[in-house]
């Protein structure tokens, strides 16, 4: 294998060493499946991502994810990370708007300057799907929460914009930082269900000027808890404005998410309810912290 570069980026961070961490191999167009595999469990973020082509296929830049665990038809944090590094290392010239191809289909990416340095990124993620609901008793189980800490007024919910998460809403931050997973119940939850991770949010914040927080746990796909996560909060703000949580059917919100594993997160989500669809948007930063050759 030739050496490859790589870039280490922070997305949804709130300055350096926050947020997600993420590793981008810009020139992979030559390694198997395998061998990303294996990258992706070397480097052991999250995820790991891989631009397979420096060349524009259908508008876009062909780009698979891995975790350390499998690969992944779409994830936030690397379509943000990786729209950040194309532009930076590869384009190398201000574009207001860039597509990744992805599994899932093609991921629209939109960047925003201030003083020619890009401040937010912005993706536009598949409209919503709404799937199965659970009991509150089955969660709480899971959560090691008591069922009446579950905001009865919303459902426990199964969404996907890509990648399903089951969505379950708190009534207090006491409730959000006492989670401790269940292994055995959470497993044994997600061998029958689509989606395999959990988002669990509550309307109280560390930062007053957050709207929500936010806590995600992965354990199926490697990751216990992951410290910002732009697919589920996609689902999240799908969820918010399907079942009117703030009473509106336009949301533009900062949500929080990382504190309690000390990466703090924010993430931007704005989604509108249209007659026939929801359409979705998450939105952060990205910093660059490292780069170099992978031999």
């Amino acid at each position: 294998m030739k050496p490859l570069n790589f870039y280490i980026v922070d997305v949804f961070a709130v300055e350096k060493y926050t947020g997600n961490q993420l590793a981008v191999f810009t020139d992979a167009g030559e390694l198997s499946d395998a061998q990303m595999q294996r990258i992706a469990k070397e480097t052991n973020y999250s995820e790991t991502t891989f631009v397979t082509s420096l060349e524009v296929r259908e508008g876009g830049y062909d780009v698979r994810i891995f975790t350390p665990e499998q690969e992944l038809p779409f994830a936030g944090h690397p379509t943000l990370g990786t729209a950040y590094i194309l532009q930076q290392a590869i384009i190398n010239q201000l574009v207001e708007n860039l597509i990744l191809n992805l599994k899932v289909g093609q991921i629209p990416v939109s960047l925003h300057y201030a003083e020619q340095a890009v401040e937010w990124l912005w993706m536009q993620q598949k409209p919503p799907i709404f799937s199965q609901t659970f009991e509150r008793e089955t969660l709480a189980q899971v959560l090691n929460l008591e069922p009446s800490e579950i905001d009865r007024q919303f459902p426990i919910q199964e969404v996907s914009t890509g990648v399903p998460f089951i969505i379950v809403p708190l009534k207090t931050h006491q409730s959000l930082k006492r989670i401790k997973i269940n292994k055995d119940k959470y497993f044994d939850l997600v061998s029958h269900t689509q989606g395999k991770c959990i988002l669990v949010f509550c309307p109280e914040t560390y930062n007053p000027e957050n709207d929500l927080s936010v806590r995600v746990f992965a354990e199926y796909a490697g990751i216990p808890e992951d410290p910002a996560t732009g697919s589920a909060n996609g689902c999240l703000a799908g969820y918010l404005v399907q079942h009117s949580y703030l009473g509106v059917e336009t949301i533009n919100l900062r949500v929080e998410q990382g504190y309690e594993i000390g990466r703090p997160s924010l993430l931007l989500l704005k989604a509108h309810k249209n007659a026939d669809s929801i359409e979705v948007s998450v939105g952060g930063k990205v910093i660059l912290v490292a780069k170099g050759e992978f031999v």
